[in-house]
């Protein structure tokens, strides 16, 4: 009879521990896919500063791949009270999710000559 209730307290601290154990790994892939997530974002974000290009007023999507996984980005552009700036939401989502994973925001200045100044002025 001992040994029984031995056994039965065993089944238990063992069914526990591998309920621990699934749940810390669900934890780990989704920090995982959060991560790779805001990766895309800033690949984004640096992909704008890089080109120097003055990004549209508009909304951007597109596919991405990061450490062996399939991402679905969304770029939004809008503008901010300085006219030689933009404001880009990058969000990241897994295929077929609508919740983000990752969600940056940046700002693009506008190069070239201020409007305005003649070419070859002093700032």
């Amino acid at each position: 009879m001992e040994i029984l209730v031995a056994l039965a307290v065993l089944a238990i601290a063992l069914t526990a521990t591998a309920r621990s154990l699934g749940a810390a790994l669900d934890t780990t892939a989704a920090l995982r896919d959060r991560t790779l997530a805001r990766w895309v974002a800033e690949d984004r974000l640096a992909e704008l500063e890089l080109r120097r290009e003055w990004p549209a007023l508009d909304v951007k999507e597109g596919d991405a791949d990061m450490g062996g996984r399939a991402f679905r980005w969304r770029q939004e552009t809008g503008v901010t009270p300085v006219a030689r700036m933009r404001r880009v939401e990058v969000s990241v989502f897994l295929p077929g999710v609508n919740a983000p994973l990752a969600r940056l925001t940046g700002f693009v200045e506008q190069t070239g000559p201020q409007a305005g100044l003649p070419t070859g002025s002093a700032r």
